[in-house]
C-alpha cells in the first residue's frame, strides 16, 4: 500500500535535490509530490511504495520523516467536475479530507480520518 511520508527540509537550494537523490541512490521511486514554504521551512510530501526503504534511505542521510501515515491513490478522469465529485463522496461517507495532492499517471492521493469510509466512497 502506497505510503505518504513527511519531510521538513530547510527552505534552501539544494535541500529538494538532495531528498531526491538519496531515494534515488537507494531504488525508491516517488510516485507522487506536494511541497510547499511555511515559515521559513519546505514541507514536503512524499508518496513512495516501499515506505521503510524510503525512510531508512533518508535517515541515513540525516533527513528526518516526521509523519509517516498510508494514504488513498486513485485514478481519476482528467475533466472538470472530477474532483468535486470524488470529494462530495468521501464527505457524504462521512470522511473528512485532510490531505490532498496530485500524483503521477492521473492520479490523486488522499489522507483522510477514517480511509475506510473515504475508500467505500470511491
Amino acid at each position: 500500500m502506497p505510503s505518504d511520508l513527511t519531510v521538513i527540509l530547510e527552505d534552501k537550494p539544494g535541500t529538494l535535490a538532495d531528498v531526491g537523490e538519496v531515494l534515488a541512490k537507494a531504488g525508491i521511486n516517488i510516485v507522487g509530490l506536494c511541497g510547499f514554504p511555511v515559515g521559513g521551512k519546505g514541507h514536503l510530501h512524499i508518496l513512495v511504495q516501499d515506505a521503510a526503504g524510503a525512510r531508512s534511505a533518508l535517515a541515513d542521510a540525516g533527513i528526518e520523516v516526521q509523519k509517516e501515515r498510508q494514504v488513498l491513490v486513485t485514478e481519476i478522469e482528467d475533466r472538470p467536475g472530477t474532483l468535486g465529485n470524488i470529494t462530495r463522496r468521501i464527505s457524504n461517507a462521512g470522511a473528512n479530507i485532510d490531505l490532498i495532492y496530485v500524483a503521477s499517471n492521473t492520479r490523486i492521493v488522499l489522507g483522510a480520518d477514517n480511509l475506510e469510509k473515504a475508500r467505500a466512497a470511491l
